[in-house]
């Protein structure tokens, strides 16, 4: 059925957004709206400008038969470094001191706005990486890992200290937490991830850095490549960490004594300075 340009660029909108990282030919939208296609290319061109200038993105558009658009998400240096900031506040309270030298974030990471906007800002490190699959930590991970795999439009996958009956068959890994020393198990299914996939790691909270090292060996158990790793908060942890590869966290805690004192993490740095 034949539409009028705004709610064309409405559904073009709404389609893209639910579907990036992917390529989405120029005939699709074409029947879709039975318009004709140098209508749809000027209706590409438009939301191409609009995600630039609002910050939502980058759409990406290939020419040639087997061409079409991609819209790839992201976020601009403000509006990231807006939300830092506004996370560094919101934390920084004694009151969120939880014994072991913790910091209480349920109640910010519970919220669908803070983890879209963590999402967004860590998916933006990756635009020109190819990502397969995102893996996380049975623990309070898991919601921005959900949120970072459905921007990059890939599947993610959880890792428990326990396997389950419908599990089938798993891959476990021993490691020993970087901040307690203890010795963890880690369990995968087998089918959670095919060889050679280049998979992403995401957690909520970093102290010695012993799960991000259990999950890396449990990744290359499954003959797959470690694609980066991102925290949204990071421990100032004064010991050696229990890995020694790249990571970038949002933000930084520092608990002295029951005082919690919340600063930039090394994203901020490491990518808004570049």
């Amino acid at each position: 059925m034949k539409v009028k340009r705004s709610q064309r660029l409405i559904d073009m909108t709404r389609y893209l957004m639910e579907h990036p990282h992917t390529l989405i030919p120029l005939p699709f939208f074409v029947h879709r709206y039975e318009s004709a296609k140098s209508s749809i290319s000027e209706d590409i061109t438009i939301l191409k400008r609009t995600f630039s200038e609002n910050g939502m993105g980058t759409l990406k558009t290939i020419p040639g038969a087997a061409g079409g658009s991609i819209f790839i998400p992201s976020i601009q240096y403000d509006e990231a470094s807006g939300f830092i900031n506004k996370m560094k506040t919101e934390l920084n309270d004694s009151s969120r001191y939880i014994s072991g030298g913790y910091l209480y974030m349920t109640d910010i990471l519970s919220h669908p706005s803070v983890v879209r906007n963590v999402g967004r800002i860590i998916i933006s490190q990756y635009v020109n990486q190819k990502i397969d699959y995102v893996m996380t930590m049975a623990t309070g991970g898991i919601s921005i890992a959900e949120m970072v795999a459905s921007y990059l439009n890939v599947p993610f996958v959880v890792a428990r200290h326990e396997s389950k009956i419908t599990d089938g068959s798993t891959i476990n890994v021993n490691y020993i937490s970087g901040s307690s020393d203890r010795i963890n198990r880690m369990v995968l299914s087998k089918r959670s991830l095919p060889p050679k996939s280049n998979v992403l790691i995401v957690d909520d909270y970093m102290k010695g850095g012993g799960t991000i090292s259990g999950l890396a060996a449990l990744i290359k158990e499954f003959d797959c490549h470690l694609a980066g790793v991102s925290v949204f908060a990071e421990d100032n942890y004064n010991g050696k960490r229990a890995f020694d590869f790249d990571y970038t966290s949002l933000i930084k805690v520092n608990i002295d004594q029951k005082h919690i004192n919340v600063s930039d993490g090394n994203y901020v740095q490491n990518i808004f300075n570049q």
